[in-house]
């Protein structure tokens, strides 16, 4: 069988002003490279963490990108191998949702999930019958054919930070049945949940070289019984995990801490008292909270978004994430604004969560803009958000350490003031 060379480029993006810089390693691209026939020969940038070789020799290049201020990045990079002669494939989030005018900027572009579909798009490269557009959107695969992601493409010393080892990410599940308004996952992926088969997500989970995961799940809060089933059996695993919601039911919560959750994103959406005890649960439960806080919602006001706030200094929240609505393409935010001529810029670069490219109900854009900078500036005014993340770091080194799974590979990696700082909670803990 003819090989062929792949060069596999994740685009750089620029990051928000005032927020600490870190790069997770990506996910898109290398579970990609794992629905790869055999004979594919890979070389991997993510373009965050090093520049592209843009004279490494390969046979055609594949653009991965889930976020919308990838893709003129992509176009770039795309322009540039085409004018080597080198064709270009696309495909990822961001891809699907801006297929419209991607299609343009590459030889080949690709929608939908990728499992049993790359054979196909490989033979039809090498007998130089490469399509425009392959088009699975709706056309979900079988989640059993969902396997390991080809992790062994990460270059694991550019993914530190401060001698911290940065988190993989992974899916137990893809899909779902909610439809949040600013939420483009409908789209992409269906209202249908689909887990994937337990025992092979143990097997997964089981394989990767890293102690801590970021479960990318859309929310794990879907099916409860399947919720427990998998805390169950990850928790021998003794991995430590983030992930977006949880079940709001204290025998989940139990479960999710014996399973090695570490903090959970959750939305704060108002001032209730729902809100804070669902925080105090979590907090109970032994699992942080990064709160998600989205400004600039229609029925928000400017001292609606003040007051919520303000109001996150009463909820104890170990980390806070705030964003600004932002109408990406083929969500029900972007129909109704563009319906109502409210979106006055175009610019993918700006669609970062973090910049204003709308008209809001209540207040100028302007306005919010000043809110989002006000909502980082304030609360973090006491801690940095790096601070708070150390915070948290340690709260898990601790656990780690009690259960005997801390890895000393990690001490050696982190800078001498840090060191210090666990080796005195490590006495503490011997004490």
């Amino acid at each position: 069988m003819e090989s062929i060379k792949m060069k596999l480029i994740y685009p750089k993006w620029k990051k928000l002003p005032g927020q600490t810089t870190f790069n997770l390693p990506p996910h898109g691209p290398v579970a990609f490279a794992g629905t790869l026939p055999p004979y594919v020969d890979i070389s991997f940038t993510d373009e965050n963490v090093e520049p592209v070789d843009f004279d490494e020799p390969c046979d055609i290049v594949a653009l991965s990108m889930m976020l919308s201020t990838q893709v003129k990045r992509g176009w770039q990079i795309a322009a540039a191998y085409r004018k080597r002669g080198i064709p270009v494939m696309a495909g990822g989030i961001a891809s699907m949702l801006h297929a419209e005018e991607m299609v343009d900027h590459v030889d080949c572009l690709f929608l939908g999930e990728s499992e049993g579909r790359t054979e196909q798009l490989m033979q039809d490269f090498l007998q130089g019958r490469l399509r425009k557009v392959y088009n699975y959107m709706g056309q979900l695969p079988p989640i059993e054919s969902v396997g390991k992601c080809r992790r062994d493409l990460y270059k694991r010393h550019l993914y530190n930070h401060k001698g911290v080892q940065m988190v993989d990410l992974f899916h137990a599940s893809r899909g779902c049945r909610f439809s949040c308004y600013p939420c483009a996952v409908s789209y992409l992926g269906g209202r249908r949940f689909r887990p994937r088969p337990i025992d092979t997500v143990v097997e997964d989970m089981a394989s990767i070289d890293n102690n801590r995961l970021f479960i990318v799940d859309n929310s794990l809060a879907q099916d409860k019984e399947w919720e427990k089933e998998l805390f169950r059996a990850i928790a021998p695993l003794k991995k430590k995990w983030i992930s977006h919601t949880i079940d709001d039911d204290d025998e989940v919560l139990s479960l999710a801490y014996d399973a090695g959750a570490w903090y959970v994103y959750q939305a704060i959406y108002d001032t209730s008292d729902y809100i804070k005890q669902r925080v105090k649960r979590y907090h109970d439960h032994g699992i942080g909270v990064e709160g998600t806080i989205l400004l600039g919602l229609d029925n928000q006001t400017e001292d609606d978004c003040k007051r919520l706030i303000d109001f996150l200094g009463e909820i104890d929240l170990d980390l806070a994430e705030f964003t600004v609505l932002t109408p990406f393409p083929h969500t029900k935010t972007y129909d109704d604004m563009l319906r109502q001529g409210r979106i006055f810029d175009f610019d993918w670069d700006h669609y970062n969560a973090g910049q204003v490219v709308f008209q809001p109900k209540h207040m100028t854009p302007a306005a919010l803009q000043n809110i989002y900078d006000y909502a980082w500036k304030s609360f973090y005014s006491s801690e940095t958000q790096e601070q708070k993340m150390f915070n948290l770091f340690c709260k898990v080194a601790l656990r780690e350490m009690q259960e005997g799974t801390y890895r000393p590979r990690d001490r050696r990696l982190m800078s001498q003031s840090f060191g210090r700082q666990v080796d005195r909670a490590k006495r503490n803990v011997n004490a």
